[in-house]
Formats: C-alpha cells, structure tokens, sequence
C-alpha cells in the first residue's frame, strides 16, 4: 500500500469495492449509497462512512448475511491487505499508550495506540488511506508503526476513555507529589500515610477512575474486582466466567486513593488499614441497571488489598433451568421447596454458585402468603421480598442467635447464610422441627459427604433423620463461546468410561473445542452453566443415617435412589456440546 496517498476513506471507495466483490447488487448500490448518505449528512459529524453503512443494514449476496460494522472492518482489512482486530480493553496498557501521542491528535486522524514494544508500536485505525501521521509517529516514537484496521466507532470510544482515564490518573499522582517509581512496600506505606500529600479520595481524577473502574468493570461481565498493592505497582484485575485476567497497573498513591474512594462510599472505616472490614454499595450501570457491590479489605505486607464482589439483581428472577438445571432435577428440587418442613442444603466450594441458587429458590417461594426471613454474613444481595438480617460479630449476634430472633417472627421460610458450627445447625434443626422449611448452605465436596459434616458437627444422628429432606452439591464450569465453538471428533470410548464410570450414559457422537474469537476475548468460552448433585433423602436413605454412618454406603444409596453424581452432570453438558471435558475434570477430578 502507497503511504503517501492521503485520501480520507469515503462511500464511493466503499461502494465501489463491494460491488467489485459482488457483495451488493448493482440495482440496489445506488439506493443504499443514498441512504448511507443521507445517514451521514444528518448524522454526527464525527460518524464514519463504513458506520454509516452498516446502519443501512444491508444483507451481502454471497455469503448471505448483514453486513454488520465488525463484518465490514473485518472486509475492510482484507481488501486492503492488513490484519483486522478486535480492540479488548483488558490487553491494552493505556497509560503506557497514551504517551504515544495526544488525545487530540489521535481523534484528528481517528486512530488507536494499542500495543507498545521495545521496537514497534501498533496502531488501530479505520481511515487505511489516509496515513500522512505514519512517518510522524513513526519519528516520535523510535518504533516501526505496525497498522492495523480496527471498528471505527470502538477506536472513538477508547480514544476518550483511554486518555481521559490516563490523564486522570498521571493528574491524581502528579497531586500527590509523590515519584512514580517509589515503591510501595510496607515502611514506605507508613510514611505515605504521615505524609500530607496524598491524593484526596473525592479529587475529582480519582472520582472518575473509581467510575470508569465500575462500569467497564460491568461491561466486561465481571463477577469481581480485585485491587491488589504489589512491591512495585498496585494491579487491578477483574475475575470474568471464574477467571483472573490483570486489567491495569496503577500506581501506588493512586491505588491507595481509590481504595480510600471506595471505602467512604461503602459506608467503612477509611482510617482503619490495620484490620480486615466489610461494605457494601449499590450503583447502576451505563444502562440505568441497579448493581450491588460488596465490599472486602484485607491488610497485607504492601498496603491494603480490596476484592469488590458485583451481584446482578436479574440473576435472582432467572429459572432454575437458565441456572443449568436438567429438566428432571429442577422438578425435584421444586418438590423438595414446596415441603412445609424440613432442611435443604446446598453445598459446593466459594464460588461454585450456593448463593444464586439459594436466592434464586427463596424468590420463587416468596410469594405474598409466606415470610421468607433470612440471615446472612453478610446479606449478599438486598431483595424486598425477603426479610433479610446481617450477622454481627461486634454485637454478639451470630448465624444461631439470628435463627433464634427469627423464630418470634413468625416465619414460613427461613434461609441461613451458612451452617458453620454445632450451635447453628441445632438452630436449624429447631427451626424445622418446629414446622418451618430452612434452607442453607455448607462447605463439602459432594451432597452425601454433607451428612457425614454435620455428624462431625455434632449433631446427633435421630434429629438428622428426623428433619434432612434433601442436599444439592454443586460446581459452575465454563460453557463454551457459541461463536466459535469447533467440532472436534468423537470421544475415545476409554476416555468417556473413565468419565461416567458404572453409570451407563451413551458416548456424544461430536465433542466442541474452544477456539476463541472477539466475542469471547480468544479464550473460547463465554458464561458460565451449572453441575448439580441432588439427594433426595429417601426412607432407606434415612435409615443410613447412623452415628457410625459410612460414606461410601451413603454414596451408594442415594445414587441408588436417584442421585446423578457430579461428574455425570458435566458428561450431559459434554453430550449437549456446552462445555469441555477438560472444564469438567477440573472441578470434579477430586470425585472421580
């Protein structure tokens, strides 16, 4: 390609470039150049012509499909012979970027630094014939320009948040008058907090980078953020379907403001650095969607280290089955909530979704006819239709002084946060005897093995029989991106035996791979599904419940009465082709 040309991309390029591809019909080019035209004429002045098209929503002959603005980039790249991506935020260090020019020149010419190397610096632009920067830049920086063609309308949006975001933050460690190549290890963090430069929690750089911090934290799908202060730099990662991915490097009297920021919103001792605390916040995204955080700080070596935990309150009105649930199990777990009496737990590792079970099972039970009370440590989520108390340590209020507060409450329902000691568990136990259905959750590795915890517990084996209805073990596994998923043969029959074990289920005839692609950020999955273990405790399984109870009898009794175990659940999600074996060896190897 000629460098020199400085020809700003147009519709007639396009028009004309599609029509020698035979993607338009030559009847119908006229027409829908007028309408892009008419688009740009009344449109922002801003506005691209390859926007202006896909706003026309035109379906190309062959292959026949509409011609979306990430298609059209994509056709772009390929006719002009340079590598197309898609811009992921969470691979591009802005504040090192945006030193490579200014906010300004970069929207001049409508392009995008997103990789700097010792040699080459790679450029995202939607204008590949207008390139008079090249030689300029390529000046500036001492680095060979790589292009690369990228969706104009994302270029826009990251030139404003990138540089603003870096402006922000060089302006909040510009105030604190502090170098950034201190380090920020724990002598030096004493000092900062006798120092009379640090940066103020509502100055408003700080304001805006906790809210960028937020919603791109909710554009991303997070499920968590986690603030971290290192020797040398303060890291923000965000964890996304259950995994880590490092976002950015900040440094270290910025972090130590934005933690600051975030702790007076949350309601917490912004003085206190010595011991972990806990808030909560509730805000809203760009979308006018309200989101709860909560909030957890924990002291370490390098300074004060903050997990914010995002709760999104459409998980609680989804149904069973979009929770992963096989048809089958939701139908008994609906008959096991709609007992009058008795004890429900639901159990699984951190993280592996108790939560979004519990509440998803209370809002469906908690009709106007029924109390649903519950008690938690702390209150995950804030839901109206549940009454809903926090443990307090300081005051002596515990998971079983709350159980027993509730029990003069008149409740139908009673849902504990987590039963972690004997005193609690006899509470539950109480709780149903005395004609009220519990729900809560427990730490084991399988739903048998919670039988065996609470005879560790101390919880005598008759009251057991007398009131455990059921227990659910559960696990999340990622599901594999829709967009890119590839067959990838059939399962060796070896493999799927060591899989399923002795119980029989027929091998799938095509297994997925993960391959990656933008929609999925090149990781090949995308969401998250669940794996459920339920025991419905039968006569015969009641009667297994003895002071010497053994595991393996348990075992095998409630899969005599129906328990799927685990790892049969993930073989059906293999067999449905939404996730992986390997996604399902990782959280049930221990099981197999």
């Amino acid at each position: 390609m000629n460098q020199a040309t400085r020809k700003a991309l147009d519709l007639q390029h396009i028009f004309s470039w599609l029509l020698k591809d035979k993607l338009v019909d030559k009847d119908d080019a006229r027409a829908l150049y007028n309408q892009a035209q008419a688009l740009l004429r009344n449109g922002p002045a801003t506005m691209h012509p390859l926007t202006a098209v896909a706003q026309c929503k035109i379906r190309s002959i062959q292959p026949a499909r509409l011609m979306t603005l990430d298609w059209l980039s994509e056709w772009l790249a390929a006719k002009v012979e340079l590598p197309f991506i898609r811009i992921d935020p969470l691979k591009i260090d802005f504040t090192r970027v945006a030193d490579v020019m200014s906010a300004t020149y970069a929207a001049r010419f409508n392009i995008l630094p997103v990789e700097l190397t010792a040699t080459e610096l790679t450029i995202a632009t939607a204008e590949p014939l207008d390139l008079e920067w090249v030689p300029e830049i390529a000046k500036i920086s001492r680095r060979n320009v790589r292009l690369v063609i990228a969706n104009p309308v994302d270029i826009a949006q990251y030139i404003s948040q990138f540089f603003s975001l870096a402006k922000s933050i060089r302006d909040a460690n510009r105030a604190s008058g502090q170098d950034l190549a201190l380090r920020n290890n724990f002598e030096q963090l004493v000092e900062l907090g006798r120092s009379n430069k640090q940066v103020d929690a509502n100055d408003q750089h700080i304001v805006n980078i906790v809210d960028w911090l937020w919603q791109y934290a909710f554009e991303q799908r997070a499920s968590d953020i986690h603030l971290e202060p290192k020797r040398d730099f303060c890291a923000v990662r965000f964890r996304i379907d259950g995994v880590l991915h490092q976002v950015y490097q900040v440094p270290a009297v910025v972090m130590i403001a934005m933690t600051a920021r975030i702790k007076l919103l949350g309601r917490m001792d912004v003085i206190e650095k010595r011991r972990p605390q806990d808030g909560r916040i509730k805000t809203r995204t760009s979308g006018g969607q309200e989101v709860e955080l909560r909030l957890s700080t924990l002291p370490t070596a390098f300074g004060e280290k903050l997990v914010m935990r995002i709760f999104d309150p459409e998980v609680v009105v989804k149904t069973l089955p979009e929770l992963g649930f096989p048809p089958d199990d939701a139908a008994r777990w609906d008959a096991l909530t709609s007992r009058p009496h008795g004890i429900l737990l639901v159990t699984g590792p951190t993280g592996s979704g108790k939560t979004t079970t519990l509440y998803t099972t209370l809002k469906a039970l908690a009709t106007s006819e029924v109390n649903v009370c519950t008690v938690e440590d702390p209150i995950e989520m804030v839901e109206a239709s549940f009454n809903q108390m926090q443990v307090q340590h300081g005051i002596d209020l515990s998971f079983a002084d709350g159980v027993r507060a509730l029990m003069r409450q008149d409740p139908d329902i009673i849902m504990i946060g987590e039963i972690r000691d004997l005193e609690t568990a006899e509470m539950a136990i109480q709780a149903a005897l005395t004609g009220h259905l519990v729900l809560s959750s427990l730490h084991t590795n399988d739903a048998p093995s919670a039988v065996m915890r609470l005879l560790e517990l101390g919880v005598p084996h008759y009251l057991l029989e007398a009131t455990l209805d059921g227990v659910m073990a559960q696990r999340l596994v990622r599901t594999l991106c829709t967009h890119c998923k590839a067959a990838d043969g059939s399962m060796p029959e070896a493999l799927w035996n060591s899989l399923v074990q002795e119980w029989p289920m027929p091998m799938p005839h095509t297994l997925y791979r993960p391959v990656g692609c933008p929609e999925c950020r090149q990781t090949g999955y995308r969401g998250r599904t669940g794996l459920y273990e339920l025991l419905g405790v039968t006569q015969k399984f009641a009667s297994e419940i003895r002071a010497d109870a053994d595991i393996g009898q348990l075992r095998r009794q409630s899969m005599a009465d129906g328990m799927k175990p685990l790892r049969i659940a993930g073989a059906a999600k293999i067999a449905e082709g939404l996730t992986t074996i390997e996604e399902v060896l990782k959280v049930t190897s221990a099981l197999i």
